[in-house]
């Protein structure tokens, strides 16, 4: 850096004519240096001056023509940027390399945070719906402290979707679920977090939330989709059961365990109803 500085009265606009310059001055060194010899002494050879001569010229042509090469990919990133963004950054004027060496990096740092943010985005949302997936919607909980880990946890199963996408259409099937999420997330609180399970399997996490709140709230999308059902199969109006557990904090797997057992005892009953794990099952 020191060097850098020392030499930026060379050409200060511009690094590459300021190597040139240099490198141009270091490869005569031997000639310089014979030519001073040859006056001091009084013995100058032509064969030998011209010689030297032409090795120095064809020695600065080698070394120019490398230091253009080597610059012309670091010349060729400036051009590809925009000085004029808003995100440019703003550097000292230190000279052309350190500001297009600084601009590069940060550009494929940019980058680089955009796609790991893509993919971090991508593992844990559901690309149909836009809500979470089942690794989104653990990881959430997981970021909670512990002292907010419990509430009620319910799965919820839209009834006979095979036979919506069997009768109707895998379109139709998609767009049934993107209507399901989006009432569902409407329905809950925003403390609290929703999640498509998987397929036609939905999770919310009703956070400090007791039994009886969370069937509340489920109660109140079923009555709203019963004034404006989903859809309908053969003139039957597309419906959905949940299981609902209590969690006061013990094992996540145990808690799931019990919720999708109350949802298989729902749809076991007839569907389009709510039941509770059994509370001898649940107690801490």
């Amino acid at each position: 850096m020191q060097f850098y500085l020392a030499t930026s009265f060379i050409f200060p606009r511009s690094l590459r004519l300021r190597l040139f310059a240099l490198c141009f001055v270091a490869t005569h060194l031997p000639l310089i240096g014979y030519i001073s010899w040859g006056m001091a002494t009084g013995r100058i050879a032509l064969a030998e001056f011209l010689l030297l001569l032409g090795a120095t010229l064809v020695g600065t042509i080698m070394a120019l023509m490398g230091i253009g090469a080597l610059l012309s990919p670091i010349h060729a990133l400036a051009d590809t940027l925009r000085p004029d963004s808003p995100e440019a950054p703003v550097l000292p004027e230190v000279g052309d390399v350190i500001r297009t060496l600084y601009a590069g990096v940060h550009r494929a740092a940019t980058s680089t945070r955009a796609q790991m943010d893509e993919l971090q985005v991508a593992a844990h949302e559901d690309p149909l719906t836009g809500i979470a997936n089942r690794r989104g919607l653990l990881a959430q909980i997981d970021e909670l402290p512990v002292e907010k880990r419990q509430g009620c946890i319910a799965i919820i199963d839209i009834d006979h979707f095979k036979q919506v996408n069997d009768r109707l259409g895998h379109d139709e099937g998609d767009r049934v679920l993107r209507d399901f999420a989006t009432r569902l997330s409407a329905q809950i609180r925003r403390i609290d977090m929703v999640a498509r399970w998987g397929g036609e399997e939905f999770a919310v996490f009703f956070q400090h939330c007791i039994e009886d709140e969370a069937s509340w709230s489920l109660a109140r999308l079923a009555e709203q989709i019963r004034e404006h059902p989903l859809g309908d199969v053969d003139g039957r109006p597309i419906t959905f059961s949940a299981g609902i557990c209590r969690w006061k904090g013990e094992e996540m797997d145990e808690v799931l365990r019990l919720a999708d057992q109350a949802l298989y005892e729902a749809k076991a009953n007839g569907r389009n109803q709510l039941r509770r794990a059994r509370p001898e099952r649940t107690a801490a």
